[in-house]
């Protein structure tokens, strides 16, 4: 009985080939955008995630309070309101797990006929601990070196490409500054950053080598910023707390006078951009759904078009003894078969969309299997809801009155 019927139901749709076409065409379209838009969307939430790895987990900047003159103020991290000594004693706070203080800045740095304009860290062993960043080659400075002063450098991996070639950088004589400096080890690839940079077009010094023959300090101890990692995510808060009450004591701070330095939760950062992309992938996955609700009114639109034109068909039918129920699983399977088939077809131009997008735009795309069963199953949920009523309405036709239509 069911066979006869998708037999008959086969045949309905193909003596009507370019309707039968275009009404598959809603919802191949509204599957296709449902799985593209998820695609991309789930892509950009890899690439912040990735982003936010690379910067390390449960991190705390404290940048040098902006230096003010005649009310006039300049960028952080250009006063000299931090010390090493700061870092030091937030170190033997509760909840801190290492506390690496940071004095930078920017230099050209020349190997042979090659010469580079990168970013220069002055810092300590922790500050590799700190970012959850390791050295693929070589080997790191240790506490002896910042404590020597010695002239040794970690380098990232876009400076060693520009500065090096394909040669290997460890065990070569770089000069920062005219300031000759060797390489100890190459860092592993670390991308891009939140904001876009280039996490690996930089130079790692020793804290001590950067303010005596780099960078200099307006007096000794001075540093740029502190980078602090916490023991855990939960402790964040409470330690947060606690360092701003330790630098405003250490600092001599009146009640109610300005911060003379910054403070921030780079995790929390973290945490609203990834929020912020997840919204951005829901919202694009909820437009192209759209287009699903397009796609159902459009088979509800030709079915109705459909039972009109085959009124007298009905009429017969229920006449040589059909009964209702057969009527209305007739149109039903038409218009489950016409949504099934044009969500299958939809999935594969959906995903043939994100590999596109992928190869011509190199944007990251994540081809999900529960999304594209989910969007499958809503689609075929739609086609099937809004099928069921001129199903209905075939099967409700009174027999003598459709025999009657002409």
């Amino acid at each position: 009985m069911l066979s006869a019927m998708l037999g008959e139901a086969w045949r309905a749709m193909g003596a009507n080939r370019l309707r039968t076409f275009l009404t598959m065409l809603g919802m191949i379209i509204g599957v296709g955008a449902v799985v593209l838009m998820l695609a991309v969307g789930q892509g950009a939430q890899y690439a912040v995630s990735q982003s936010i790895n690379t910067m390390g987990s449960n991190l705390f900047i404290v940048l040098a309070g902006p230096p003010s003159s005649g009310g006039v103020r300049s960028a952080s991290g250009g006063g000299a309101t931090l010390t090493r000594a700061d870092g030091d004693a937030i170190a033997e706070l509760p909840g801190i797990d290492v506390v690496a203080p940071v004095h930078s800045g920017s230099a050209q740095v020349v190997y042979g006929p090659n010469n580079w304009n990168t970013s220069v860290f002055g810092t300590t062993p922790d500050y590799l601990e700190a970012r959850s960043w390791t050295v693929a080659e070589g080997d790191a400075f240790t506490d002896s070196d910042v404590r020597a002063a010695t002239r040794v450098a970690l380098i990232g991996k876009t400076a060693a490409s520009n500065l090096f070639g394909s040669e290997s950088p460890v065990g070569k004589t770089l000069r920062i500054k005219q300031t000759p400096f060797v390489v100890l080890g190459v860092l592993a690839s670390k991308g891009q950053s939140l904001d876009g940079r280039d996490q690996d077009d930089t130079i790692i010094v020793p804290i001590t080598s950067a303010q005596r023959k780099l960078f200099g300090t307006p007096f000794p101890g001075a540093v740029r910023m502190l980078m602090i990692k916490a023991s855990s995510a939960e402790a964040m808060p409470s330690t947060e707390k606690a360092m701003v009450a330790l630098l405003r004591q250490r600092h001599r701070l009146r009640e109610g006078a300005d911060n003379d330095f910054m403070l921030r939760n780079l995790t929390a950062i973290a945490d609203s951009a990834a929020e912020t992309t997840r919204i951005m992938s829901l919202l694009l996955g909820a437009i192209a759904s759209v287009s699903l609700l397009v796609g159902g009114i459009g088979i509800m639109n030709i079915m109705l078009v459909s039972v009109t034109e085959r009124t007298r068909e009905i009429g017969i039918r229920l006449a040589i003894g059909a009964r209702e129920r057969d009527v209305l699983l007739q149109f039903l399977l038409e218009a489950i078969i016409i949504s099934l088939a044009g969500c299958f077809i939809g999935l594969f131009v959906g995903i043939g969309g994100a590999l596109l997008v992928n190869a011509l735009t190199d944007t990251a795309v994540i081809i999900s299997g529960s999304a594209g069963l989910i969007a499958f199953a809503v689609a075929a949920g739609i086609g099937i809801f809004f099928g069921l009523y001129p199903a209905k309405k075939a099967a409700a036709l009174d027999p003598i009155e459709a025999l009657r239509y002409q």
